[in-house]
């Protein structure tokens, strides 16, 4: 169910060598960075390092992605947030900055934190 978390990090840097070294006994390495985010997994980053907002007072948002097994489901999971009143960050969309396939929703839970669907499969 889980595709990918995200946390935010006081300092990215230290957070990041830190992770350099305990992901690896585990088959996990430093994968993707965008800026000062930085992706780690095995074979996909599935876990994501991140600034601390500077505007969220003390709270750190957590970014949680479910695994979605098709498009459609993507498009269920944003109709249905939106029903029970989520705030939209971002529609369903393809992302291609992330790959050519990524297919994700994306909203605000009513603690704050960013809940994504995402599906990871081609539309044919």
């Amino acid at each position: 169910m889980i595709d990918h978390v995200a946390i935010q990090c006081a300092d990215t840097a230290a957070s990041a060598r830190f992770y350099d070294i305990v992901s690896a006994p585990l088959g996990g390495r430093r994968i993707l960075e965008f800026g000062p985010v930085i992706g780690y997994g095995v074979d996909r980053p599935t876990f994501w390092l991140g600034p601390l907002a500077d505007d969220a007072g003390g709270f750190r948002e957590s970014h949680l992605a479910f695994a979605a097994p098709d498009r459609a489901a993507v498009d269920a999971f944003f109709r249905a947030a939106v029903e029970a009143g989520a705030e939209v960050l971002h529609e369903p969309r393809v992302w291609p900055e992330y790959h050519p396939d990524y297919y994700g929703a994306f909203v605000r839970d009513p603690d704050g934190h960013n809940v994504e669907a995402v599906c990871h499969a081609p539309t044919g």
